[in-house]
């Protein structure tokens, strides 16, 4: 499966990348470098034809934070279909609020930590 993706979206993701909000930037420092479970994280990866924030080809998860937009009609359709799209492909998906990782940020790593070891055990 080595289909050429989509250049705009590889700009936008790189764009993404750069205006990273608190709560990515807050995770990336802890995802990054395979500081979390000597695991190899990739941030605003394109999973045509969608961009996740935080990626695991290792274990298949996919990690998303969502700020408050994500809360309303719009939004929480477009993410249901996201999160059914990426699960066909036999992705994990998970997510996380901005504020809870702010100012959670301990029981979100928990969580996380208990979600990635079941991955990790259950992967080849």
């Amino acid at each position: 499966m080595n289909k050429k993706l989509d250049s705009q979206l590889l700009i936008f993701a790189k764009s993404m990348r750069t205006n990273a909000t608190d709560a990515e930037n807050l995770i990336w420092q802890l995802l990054r470098a395979k500081r979390f479970m000597n695991l190899k994280f990739r941030r605003q990866h394109v999973i045509s034809p969608y961009i996740v924030d935080f990626y695991c080809h290792e274990i298949g998860l996919v990690i998303e934070l969502d700020g408050s937009q994500h809360g309303v009609d719009g939004p929480v359709e477009y993410d249901a279909e996201r999160t059914k799209f990426l699960e066909a492909l036999g992705l994990m998906v998970v997510r996380y609020w901005n504020h809870d990782v702010l100012s959670q940020t301990e029981m979100v790593l928990e969580h996380f930590w208990q979600i990635c070891s079941e991955l990790k055990s259950t992967s080849p």
